[in-house]
């Protein structure tokens, strides 16, 4: 899963993405709100975490325009604004849930995943594919019932394939996906990736395989026989 984090101060903004990449989210980070409305352009995020006192304005100016764009983004409001007035207005603006810093890392993690429990955010049934199956609530791959233990790039493309099982995704939707805004992708590093995860389902006997489609991308479908 993509987070889009937007907070000006660089040791927050740090500390923020660390704890989240390190819990298997792939995390971009941006500083005012001006590129924060170029990013929501780009990518469809699930959620946001949104700081209110930013070099180029107010994040709570900006919610409604988060909605009008994003719709069913959650925003997770992230602030060091802590009056009783601030968090009211904060939560009758837009926001989902609202933070005050300083906060423990483990509360942030956990309020993300209340967020994305909410109404409106309804589990999604697992991908079920050969003996590959894929909870896309979770994040987590099973085959025949046994974990399947994946880097978080790994993971990350074969969530995006198995979202689409049976259909060609593009390879720029697929960097997309699995990359960050910041990250330069050398040629051949999407092939790596896809070689080395290729290998692990080989090996776990997941009974699926992923093609290449010419001038296209990749499909994951049922092995061939």
């Amino acid at each position: 899963m993509r987070i889009l984090v937007v907070e000006d101060q660089i040791d927050m903004s740090i500390l923020m993405s660390d704890r989240l990449e390190r819990s298997g989210y792939l995390v971009d980070r941006v500083g005012v709100i001006a590129d924060a409305r170029e990013a929501l352009y780009a990518y469809d995020y699930p959620i946001l975490l949104l700081d209110r006192r930013l070099p180029d304005g107010d994040g709570l100016d900006f919610l409604p325009e988060i909605r009008a764009l994003r719709p069913n983004i959650r925003v997770l409001m992230v602030t060091a604004l802590r009056s009783l007035d601030d968090r009211i207005n904060g939560l009758d603006a837009g926001a989902d849930d609202y933070l005050i810093k300083p906060f423990a890392p483990d509360e942030l993690l956990a309020r993300i995943r209340a967020s994305l429990r909410r109404p409106g955010a309804a589990p999604i049934p697992p991908v079920l594919l050969g003996a590959l199956s894929f909870d896309l609530n979770l994040h987590e791959a099973h085959v025949s019932g046994r974990p399947l233990i994946l880097h978080k790039r790994e993971l990350l493309l074969l969530e995006t394939l198995m979202r689409r099982a049976g259909r060609a995704v593009a390879y720029s939707v697929i960097i997309d996906e699995i990359y960050g805004l910041d990250e330069q992708v050398q040629n051949d590093a999407l092939k790596m990736l896809v070689s080395r995860l290729r290998q692990k389902l080989r090996e776990a006997d997941a009974g699926v395989e992923i093609y290449a489609t010419r001038s296209v991308g990749y499909l994951i479908a049922r092995a061939r026989v």
